[in-house]
């Protein structure tokens, strides 16, 4: 593993035409500020223990949703107007959307940018000219890291969209599909590598089923850690030293898949033999569609020291689908920062704003609005976070809380000098437990006190 700097902010400007309304890097104006166009907030050179807000936060834009999506849903067709998504030319249409990618993300200021490998290339008649037209934009996406800065967080591949990824890529029925996909991911990590990623993402989103009808689940996971190996594999072959991730999601559009969430990914990495090789990526609608809360699924990760990179959105509880909108809630920033901090920070990762636009917001314009927002959220949330842990009053509750463990007795038992007998023993001989108020409602005002 291996950290890289963070690049400062300023990037060239020079040529971009797509975000008129915008003419140069989002300034940071401060909480008094009524421009919708500025930040609060977030104040990248802000330092906060030892370290700026951009190191603290390392924010990437998406690919997938901010510059491929078009609003479609399954009640409508697309909504969104995007200039750069006319050309008749496919090649010519990719290139034109990856110019105002870098313009949007130069003028918002951020340091990090993430992709599926056909969000950036047109897949064509044949994986051959696929790969082609991957290649061509990866070089085309170099010279645009080199002049504006801006560095590849992690890549994957879109292993579910393409009607023969219908029964699974990984865990597919067929050999023949499962080569395909092993070729596909192949192509993707190198193209990462090519281009400087620090981290390279698997997302099962079709490595699930549909019914037990007629489902080998024993084969399948099989198939599945066999790909995670062969890409292990081929990493240490290309010398691919960045992080591996999986990302957790529990159904949709699957009935189930096997990467549902942050304990079912730790005991199939534990399974297959891959914890030392995969970190989690966690995505807060997936935790939700999963029956969690963001802050459980973090937890989980890091006390397994799994907790990779974010992807930072939010879902809409009263809607039973994976909304992926932006992040505007301080409880969940905060929460989320306190885990990223308690892990020393992040190292590879960073957040990502897998997020989109609502259908409605179909102006580009709108997605300033919306990183913004984001991006200010997290940035109180950082704020929050390092506050309350400064204080203290939080973990010094907890630690009391479980203090007898910490004596001899408590001790003894976790280190297996207790025997089921020693229990009865000590139940005889010091009567009833004394139960103890766990404040639920004063930690929650305590949490409020630096949020209100």
């Amino acid at each position: 593993m291996f950290i890289e700097p963070v690049k400062p902010t300023g990037h060239n400007l020079n040529n971009m035409a797509y975000f008129p309304e915008v003419s140069g890097p989002i300034p940071f104006e401060g909480r008094g500020s009524k421009n919708p166009l500025a930040f609060r907030h977030y104040d990248a050179h802000k330092v906060i223990g030892g370290k700026t807000m951009a190191e603290h936060l390392r924010f990437a834009v998406c690919y997938w949703h901010t510059f491929r999506g078009t609003g479609l849903d399954p009640f409508g067709a697309g909504t969104m107007m995007r200039a750069w998504d006319q050309a008749a030319d496919p090649m010519q249409r990719a290139r034109d959307t990856m110019d105002a990618a870098f313009e949007f993300m130069s003028k918002l200021g951020v340091n990090f940018w993430c992709f599926h490998d056909h969000d950036i290339a047109p897949e064509d008649s044949s994986f051959a000219q696929s790969t082609k037209n991957l290649q061509s934009m990866v070089e085309y996406a170099s010279e645009k890291q080199a002049d504006t800065g801006i560095q590849l967080l992690w890549g994957t591949a879109n292993l579910f969209s393409h009607p023969r990824y219908q029964a699974g890529a990984a865990t597919n029925p067929d050999p023949h599909g499962f080569a395909y996909a092993g070729a596909q991911v192949k192509r993707a990590l190198e193209a990462t590598q090519e281009l400087g990623g620090l981290g390279y993402v698997f997302w099962g989103g079709r490595e699930g089923y549909d019914t037990l009808l007629n489902t080998d689940l024993k084969r399948e996971r099989e198939q599945f850690a066999r790909l995670l190996w062969m890409a292990i594999d081929h990493a240490k072959k290309i010398g691919f030293k960045g992080q591996f991730y999986i990302e957790p999601k529990p159904k949709e559009p699957t009935t189930h898949q096997y990467d549902s969430n942050a304990e079912a990914c730790l005991n199939f990495l534990r399974e297959f033999d891959l914890l030392n090789h995969l970190k989690l990526n966690l995505e807060t609608n997936h935790a939700t569609l999963a029956g969690h809360s963001m802050l459980h699924e973090m937890r989980v990760a890091r006390h397994a020291d799994v907790l990779g990179s974010v992807d930072a959105n939010t879902g809409d509880e009263l809607i039973g689908w994976d909304t992926d909108q932006f992040p505007t809630s301080l409880y969940l920033t905060t929460e989320i920062m306190i885990e990223v901090l308690k892990m020393g920070g992040f190292t590879s990762g960073g957040l990502n704003f897998d997020a989109k636009v609502r259908r409605q917001s179909h102006e580009p314009v709108d997605l300033f609005y919306a990183h913004i927002g984001g991006m200010d959220a997290f940035a109180r949330g950082l704020e929050v976070a390092w506050a309350i842990l400064e204080d203290g009053r939080l973990d010094d509750f907890v630690r009391t809380r479980y203090a007898e463990w910490e004596s001899e007795f408590g001790r003894k038992i976790m280190e297996s000098n207790k025997t089921l007998d020693d229990l009865e023993d000590h139940v005889l001989r010091h009567g009833e437990p004394e139960r103890k108020s766990g404040r639920q409602e004063m930690l929650e005002n305590l949490v409020n006190e630096f949020i209100l």
